[in-house]
């Protein structure tokens, strides 16, 4: 995460911030999901059902790929400078387009949106993250995001 003067911030709109590094989603990070959240349902923790379905074997959590954002994000997003702390402000809008199943290999992409000085020193960034699929023409998700800096 690269720290930013305030002032450059808002030079910031429009700008791709890059791809995270490739992470591999297996069996049981998505078993681990089901048990944290109580959704247990088939087509998530049940190969073998999951193998008569039309995609032909598990697939992650919706909720589970959106989590990932945090940890994929960390090395691309930027940081108003005097940083004191960051909150998840939420969603703008979010689209699950494509299961990502499990043994598939994802990335994030991260593209700047907005910036907004909601308050004195509480600048709110708004930005586009879209979790690519390896090999997979559409992505899992596009989900525009909300972090509020406090400098």
């Amino acid at each position: 995460m690269s720290a930013v003067p305030v002032s450059e911030l808002k030079s910031y709109i429009g700008k791709n911030l890059g791809h995270s590094e490739w992470l591999t989603i297996d069996q049981e990070r998505v078993n681990q999901f089901a048990e944290c959240t109580g959704d247990h349902q088939f087509i998530h923790i049940d190969e073998e059902k999951a193998k008569q379905t039309p995609f032909g074997g598990t697939i992650a959590h919706g909720f589970l790929s959106l989590s990932l954002i945090p940890s994929l994000s960390a090395g691309l997003l930027i940081r108003p400078e005097g940083l004191k702390m960051a909150v998840n402000y939420g969603l703008d809008s979010l689209r699950f387009i494509q299961p990502v199943r499990v043994g598939s290999r994802v990335r994030l992409n991260v593209q700047v949106l907005d910036v907004t000085e909601k308050n004195p020193g509480q600048w709110l960034i708004k930005a586009k993250n879209t979790l690519e699929i390896e090999g997979v023409d559409k992505p899992a998700f596009i989900a525009e995001g909300l972090s509020l800096y406090f400098v």
